[in-house]
């Protein structure tokens, strides 16, 4: 949400002094505590040695926590000496994204269909329940927007992106640091550059993505994120995936850089987003077998673009004559024919379709076998673990016309309609979160800076991203897979979000956010008969996912309430209990808990 615009180009002729300089000025902030705010000075390097189980908070005394590969028992129980820490070979450990575990699934896979890249979660008994610990070295964040060009190497400590790509302008290596000059596979002279060229595709040489309506983005195998972070100045929001494959730690230092992005694959089933939320799907050389399987992926690019939305292919199949190419070419041409997309250029290595809002072609082409139709009963249904579907949906008459991007935020949508949600309760929603994030920095006692990576995991309409549109930040909206589908919504208003169940590790690497919000989410799971929903599950993902230094606000039922405030020390949390206003006008609990920077040592 609401990037910081950053204009400087990576590729002028005084790039070098630049760098120089950047640096200069880095290292000074790092030593007067300007780059990373009032708590740059806690900061320890860890020393990890084989005799030696301990851990250190700087500037605090020993921790009872004990340094022990744990992992989920039933009945659960924490440690009389709080959790314990698992070992500092799992401090990128993704529950659900395991490579051990995927190995033993191989068999039961459709490996044709890249199956192993998706979620695959290891049944609870064998999920680690202790602390992951911070990498050897690790520093806080730098802050944004110096974040978007440069990140401290020990936070993502993995060479292979800069050796394979640093061709690419991916990222490069720069004494402590990893610079990313905003290069990628076909855009090596910069994202801006490319940006504007797509611009110009889409209006006709007249405008840029903006100007041809473009305000939220899917970016396909986003690589580090670089084309997302140049969108930004022309406030398009983008969410950007990627596998956790053979491109080492891509969504790490996406994350790392304040960009949002999470993990995730399109292969077998359904991506965790709603149908008809993005003007524009971006593959840039995004290694997605579009024309294979009878085009069923290509079909999901359908469900998710909006009408007369555009999907952008820079790929060798768009450009080259040589081997399989041409036969490619040809399959994307009658697959995106009889879902009536319209080729509406092709050049430079670059090929853009619109999706054309034509039921009348779609019903003539699905007489002809040429397409299927879905079934309109799907459309509102959360697209969680949802099979691909090889059909298209029609779009209908009364499908919402959006206003432009600065009206987008105050967008009532007709999806809540359906689910009973009236205007006054939106309109009422929305006024309540203004007034609860000021009251949430008085309480955090955090400046404008401190904070750029949040996730709202329990986000209902949207209101608490909204409120944040004034900060420096991007909010990652989660609406549980379990309620209502407000995730369509909040699209409406120009946010971004994702389905997704509680009861499982969320798709991203440690310490990926700054604030995580959980407002009335916990008593949501806490009848559930999952064995791994119990409320010490959801507090140990959140530790796992908040970075050191990082907030976490916990609205609840009382019990609830106390229950967090009671193991919160065991989880090397500092907790602060205040009172503010529910929507009710009722005084209620809201937990300001915030995690310590500690180490292995």
């Amino acid at each position: 949400m609401g990037g910081y615009l950053w204009s400087s180009s990576a590729f002028d002729s005084k790039s070098g002094q630049m760098i120089l300089v950047i640096l200069l000025v880095m290292v000074a902030s790092f030593y007067t505590g300007t780059l990373f705010g009032r708590d740059a000075s806690v900061y320890v390097s860890q020393q990890f040695a084989s005799n030696s189980s301990s851990l250190l908070s700087p500037g605090t005394p020993k921790f009872t926590n004990k340094v022990s590969l744990s992992y989920r028992k039933t009945p659960l129980m924490i440690p009389v000496t709080g959790m314990n820490v698992c070992p500092l070979r799992f401090n990128e450990y993704i529950p659900c994204h395991d490579p051990i575990y995927i190995k033993e699934l191989m068999p039961q896979l459709d490996l044709a269909r890249r199956e192993e890249l998706e979620r695959h979660c290891p049944p609870v008994e064998r999920r680690l329940f202790c602390l992951v610990p911070p990498p050897d070295d690790y520093k806080i964040p730098i802050r944004w927007p110096t974040s978007r060009d440069y990140v401290w190497r020990s936070n993502v400590n993995h060479s292979r992106l800069s050796e394979k790509k640093g061709g690419q302008n991916w990222v490069h290596e720069k004494n402590q640091l990893w610079w990313f000059p905003g290069g990628g596979t076909h855009f090596k002279h910069g994202a801006s550059e490319y940006i504007q060229r797509l611009g110009n595709m889409t209006t006709n040489e007249r405008g840029d993505l903006g100007s041809a309506g473009v305000v939220q983005v899917l970016d396909v195998g986003c690589g580090v994120a670089s084309f997302s972070a140049y969108l930004l100045p022309l406030n398009i929001q983008t969410m950007s995936f990627a596998p956790k494959d053979g491109h080492e730690n891509q969504i790490q230092f996406a994350l790392e850089r304040g960009i949002g992005a999470m993990i995730s694959a399109i292969a077998t089933k359904q991506l965790p987003y709603p149908s008809n939320s993005f003007e524009m799907v971006h593959c840039s050389r995004c290694r997605v077998d579009w024309h294979e399987n009878d085009g069923i992926l290509i079909r999901e690019v359908n469900r998710l673009l909006r009408p007369n939305g555009y999907f952008v292919y820079s790929a060798p199949p768009a450009y080259r004559k040589d081997k399989d190419y041409p036969i490619i070419w040809d399959k994307l041409m009658n697959l995106t024919t009889a879902m009536c997309w319209k080729l509406i250029a092709r050049k430079v290595q670059t090929a853009i379709w619109t999706k054309e809002d034509d039921d009348v072609c779609l019903q003539q082409n699905a007489d002809k076998n040429l397409v299927k139709i879905c079934d309109s009963a799907d459309t509102l249904k959360p697209s969680w673990k949802t099979p691909l579907k090889n059909c298209v949906r029609l779009t209908g008459s009364n499908s919402q016309k959006l206003p432009p991007r600065h009206q987008r935020p105050s967008v009532y949508s007709e999806s809540l309609v359906s689910i009973g949600i009236s205007q006054e309760k939106f309109l009422s929603d929305t006024n309540y979160w203004q007034d609860q994030v000021r009251h949430y920095w008085r309480l955090m006692k955090a400046d404008d800076m401190a904070v750029r990576n949040v996730m709202d995991m329990n986000a209902l309409y949207g209101g608490f991203a909204v409120a944040l549109s004034t900060w420096p930040v991007w909010v990652m909206n989660i609406v549980p897979s379990t309620m209502n589908n407000t995730l369509s919504a909040i699209y409406d208003r120009g946010l971004l979000g994702a389905f997704h169940d509680w009861c499982e590790p969320f798709s991203t690497y440690p310490r990926s956010y700054d604030l995580l919000h959980a407002n009335h989410l916990l008593s949501h799971y806490k009848n559930r008969e999952e064995k791994s929903c119990i409320l010490e599950d959801i507090v140990l993902e959140m530790d796992r996912v908040i970075r050191p230094q990082g907030f976490i606000i916990i609205r609840d039922d009382e019990m609830i309430i106390s229950r967090v405030r009671e193991i919160a020390p065991m989880f090397l949390w500092e907790v602060e209990s205040h009172s503010l206003e529910n929507e009710q006008k009722q005084m209620e609990t809201v937990l300001i808990c915030r995690k310590k920077f500690w180490a292995i040592v």
